[in-house]
């Protein structure tokens, strides 16, 4: 396995969880119908983040699939996971 694979499959892995949890956090704001008036503000946020997640999440699966099937796409979709990447980390820059 090529080191740029591996460095891919930690983006992805990484990304990926960070993915599952926001999502099992969202979950929990659906269990807990009684507190919606402290929640309220946080959905938003939460929301924004899975979507950037996902973004993240799913360019750098494409990225990693491309490079371990050697496909031909697979420099356009490294360079959409490193453009996800510094979106993903100009969103968050405080």
């Amino acid at each position: 396995m090529q080191p740029l694979v591996v460095l891919i499959g930690i983006v992805m892995g990484s990304s990926v969880a960070l993915l599952a949890g926001l999502v099992m956090t969202l979950a929990v704001f659906f269990f807990l119908p009684g507190h919606d008036d402290r929640l309220a503000g946080e959905f938003r946020p939460l929301i924004q983040a899975i979507a950037w997640a996902v973004l993240l999440a799913g360019a750098s699966a494409a990225a990693f699939a491309g490079h371990i099937r050697q496909r031909p796409w697979r420099q356009p979709a490294l360079l959409a996971m490193l453009v996800a990447m510094v979106l993903v980390g100009w969103h968050y820059w405080p």
